[in-house]
């Protein structure tokens, strides 16, 4: 067995961060906390720096020493600590999917809600079937067509979010440019005819909302690029992700958190209201069919 250090996940991030913070509350030096514990060595640091895991009995008796008695907190760290390494349905497509785009799957299956601004296409979470093929065969530039067609099912199966059971479903709000709304595929036009109406349909859901910012727009925020705002219910802090054609990165500090927070708003209040959003929807859909 390896003792190499673990590798410093968002999920293994998120658990060191969250437990620092309690230790912190607590009053308590890592030493301290160590000595409580009756641990030796830099052990508590590494928790707290990603790159070592802890056992849920060992949470336990850490969470009792700095005095934690809200069950939702205790509950949320211990499904962490047990799903660091976390397996899911994504894993039967171990073979296509780079670790981060796992780790970031992993993070959207957790998430309590995410708020998007998608400036170049429609999000991932509100595709088509045909969309993402055609989008990720553009996009994923070395992938054979079968790698597509696989990662162009993870797409679909992600979206299961949305719907899920057993626990609240996610809460989604998608912030779409008009511009990306008017593609044409030459190929198939039909694909942004059936795109609009996945639109209509997610829509409907309760804990969708879809936003346009109009081509007539003013200047905002969300000019400079596209991120996703992920937020963890309990004590878990948000994650900010950015997506480029060499893949994600992650702003995790509070700050860089709370900024494209407060950016997200700007974004929403300078789009058009979710009712108007849906009618412009609507009247595309229509357009399309002429």
């Amino acid at each position: 067995m390896s003792n190499s250090p673990l590798v410093p996940t968002v999920r293994r991030r998120q658990l060191g961060k969250a437990l620092r913070g309690l230790r912190n509350t607590a009053g308590l030096t890592l030493d301290g906390a160590a000595e409580a514990m009756g641990w030796k060595g830099p052990k508590l640091s590494k928790i707290e720096n990603a790159t070592q895991s802890i056992r849920p009995a060992e949470l336990a008796g850490l969470l009792t020493v700095y005095g934690v008695s809200d069950p939702e907190v205790s509950i949320a760290l211990d499904s962490l600590a047990k799903d660091a390494g976390k397996r899911g349905w994504w894993q039967t497509y171990g073979g296509v999917l780079s670790p981060a785009y796992a780790d970031y799957i992993s993070l959207e299956t957790d998430a309590e809600s995410i708020r998007i601004y998608s400036p170049g296409l429609v999000p991932g979470l509100l595709q088509s079937a045909a969309y993402a093929r055609e989008t990720i065969a553009a996009i994923a530039m070395t992938r054979t067509p079968e790698e597509v067609t696989a990662l162009a099912e993870v797409r679909q199966a992600r979206q299961a979010v949305l719907s899920r059971t057993g626990r609240p479903p996610l809460d989604l709000w998608a912030i779409i440019p008009e511009a990306v709304l008017h593609q044409r595929f030459a190929v198939r036009p039909a694909i942004m005819r059936e795109q609009l109406q996945r639109l209509l349909d997610a829509a409907e859901l309760p804990n969708v909302t879809i936003q346009v910012m109009p081509l007539e727009a003013t200047l905002h925020p969300g000019t400079i690029g596209g991120f996703n705002l992920i937020g963890f219910p309990g004590p878990l802090p948000d994650v900010v992700q950015l997506e480029n054609l060499l893949g994600s990165s992650y702003v995790e500090d509070a700050d860089g958190v709370k900024l494209h927070a407060a950016a997200f708003e700007r974004i929403q209040a300078t789009a058009l209201p979710p009712e108007d959003s849906l009618a412009l929807i609507a009247r595309m859909e229509e357009g399309t069919r002429k």
